[in-house]
């Protein structure tokens, strides 16, 4: 793995070091974020309600809002189509709560994965019909629903759709668009996710409404967990959303989340991360999508009472471990194929498709086999009628969004970003797919796109890691895409004692020393650097400095990304 730090300016890293007053280590960090400028840094560091962006600078933020008045004005019912991930079952519970505390009458509905697949139905369409509602709003959803919209409108119910995703070269025709990726569209910031979209259209509505800004704090916990769960750039508007959001999630006083938040191990005696977030609490809420009814995620972030909160609560963990073994099988068949049918010395990109596997967690098991061997991967599970949904992550390189519309011609539909997209396909074209897409990262990607990389900010020493450190790191969160976690070096640091193997055999956990200064060390996943940590000799660690709480006590350790004997490393700066 290449270890790559950033080419930094030395008279930007010490300008900045005298003017701020601030180790190397530190001055390193802001200059590669690019908090160099006063005005800039202390926006940074003070997330405030005042840098929201005007909701109306959205494209067609006028309409839509007038549209909901007219609707909450005349008592007409107001139906909610969210999509069936974290993101879409947040915003829809957002901008169902909201319109409620506004006097709308309104409906939320999320599509059934399997029988009704991504994107609006026609089946949530009759519902809303149904409902007597003639007003529909899409959340995470929607941008190329253009058959779909077409069907709503001969019903005779107008759509409003907010969403975040690409469009396509023809729009919907929708009585309002919400996506601040349109090319006409000149709102200052194009990397909210849909319950961000979905807050701006609430934040518009309580705008011209007159209501106090109060309500749209108070559900900011909802955009801060499909925010955090959504990668989005931790940039912009989305710092703001998650900085106020999981500090009302601390507090929440929707029993849902309090339940969802107990049950996934969140201590609320401390600050919640995106990390937590992400990985404990965004799987909870998925697993009704995948394996079930995505409509109970959005009952239990919506609920007021608490007997319901702790069943569908219960409903959802237990869910998630189905899931678990489930996507384990998908992974070690997928593991399996790859051995057998790809040609890794030759083939830069991966596609797999079969029959039986769980359409709930290809996403996952992509994420699982890109991450195991650097590449571009699609996942695809095909029913019995050969009809096959896919999902597709890539790697730094490789634009996902612009490969798929390259291979257009084989697929039913596609959608989604850059790194991270979503495809439909028969399976008899397949193979044609595959050859068209592989021949994309072909002249797409060099071999050394294809080398894993470990990206470092800085060299840091134990020493440096002192209290006023730590609380810079505090600061400097929240973290996700666009603002990571920093990454360090600590260079020729002797092991202290023996490495304990711990959890399954898989992780290991040590301390280091440098000069006087001791630390330990834990390394998930890392425990076969066994042999070399007790060899005796310095070793390197790539490595992220963290709080760990034990019984109570606080201390500073390193949580290990790579390990290699200093006398063998190779440092690309």
């Amino acid at each position: 793995m290449q270890w790559i730090f950033p080419n930094l300016q030395s008279d930007q890293v010490r300008d900045t070091m005298e003017h701020y007053q601030v180790p190397e280590s530190i001055a390193k960090v802001m200059v590669a974020r690019g908090l160099t400028e006063l005005d800039k840094t202390k926006e940074f560091f003070t997330p405030n309600i005042s840098q929201l962006h005007n909701p109306f600078l959205l494209k067609d933020m006028d309409k839509a809002v007038n549209r909901i008045i007219q609707n909450i004005d005349s008592d007409t019912p107001i139906f909610i189509f969210g999509d069936y991930d974290v993101d879409g079952t947040t915003a829809a519970s957002l901008l169902f709560i909201g319109l409620q505390n506004l006097g709308a009458t309104v409906k939320t509905y999320i599509p059934n994965r399997e029988k009704e697949g991504y994107g609006v139905s026609e089946m949530g369409i009759d519902k809303a019909a149904k409902f007597g509602a003639n007003l529909f709003i899409t959340c995470d959803c929607g941008i190329n629903a253009i058959n779909r919209v077409n069907y709503a409108n001969e019903k005779g119910i107008d759509v409003i759709i907010t969403d975040h995703h690409i469009p396509g070269e023809i729009l919907p025709n929708a009585f309002a668009i919400i996506n601040p990726k349109q090319v006409d569209c000149e709102y200052p910031f194009k990397g909210l996710c849909g319950g961000g979209v979905a807050l701006k259209l609430l934040s518009g509505l309580v705008k011209r409404m007159g209501y106090s800004f109060d309500l749209i704090t108070d559900l900011m916990d909802l955009a801060a967990l499909g925010t955090s769960a959504d990668l989005v750039p931790m940039r912009d508007e989305n710092r703001v959303i998650v900085h106020y959001g999981l500090q009302t999630l601390r507090s929440t006083r929707r029993p849902g989340i309090r339940e969802l938040l107990k049950i996934s191990k969140v201590d609320l005696e401390r600050d919640i991360s995106v990390t937590q977030v992400v990985f404990h609490v965004a799987p909870r809420i998925n697993a009704a999508g995948r394996l079930g009814d995505a409509n109970r995620s959005v009952e239990l972030l919506t609920t007021r009472d608490t007997g319901i909160a702790i069943e569908l609560a219960k409903e959802l963990d237990e869910e998630n471990l189905s899931r678990r073994a489930i996507q384990q099988g998908v992974v070690d068949e997928a593991l399996l194929m790859v051995n057998s049918q790809v040609e890794l010395e030759k083939d830069r990109a991966i596609v797999l498709g079969s029959r039986g596997w769980h359409q709930g967690v290809v996403g996952i098991a992509a994420s699982k086999i890109k991450e195991e061997f650097n590449r571009p991967t699609i996942i695809i599970s095909f029913d019995e009628e050969g009809n096959g949904k896919g999902s597709a992550r890539s790697i730094r390189g490789l634009d996902l969004y612009s490969a798929l519309s390259a291979s257009s011609e084989h697929l039913l539909n596609y959608g989604g970003h850059a790194m991270a997209a979503g495809l439909a396909i028969h399976e008899s074209k397949l193979n044609e797919f595959r050859k068209v897409f592989l021949s994309y990262a072909e002249s797409t990607l060099s071999e050394n796109d294809l080398e894993p990389k470990l990206y470092l900010d800085t060299e840091i020493n134990i020493l440096d890691l002192n209290s006023r450190f730590m609380d810079f790191m505090k600061k400097l969160g929240p973290f996700g895409p666009g603002n990571m976690r920093p990454k360090f070096a600590v260079m020729r640091a002797d092991v202290v004692g023996n490495p304990k193997i711990i959890g399954n055999g898989d992780h290991i956990r040590f301390r280091i020393k440098q000069k006087h200064s001791v630390i330990d060390v834990i390394g998930f996943g890392l425990a076969n650097y066994y042999q070399d940590l007790i060899m005796g000799e310095p070793v390197d660690i790539a490595c992220v400095v963290e709080t760990n709480v034990w019984k109570g006590r606080e201390s500073t350790q390193l949580n290990a990304r790579d390990i290699r004997l200093s006398s063998s490393s190779r440092v690309l700066l």
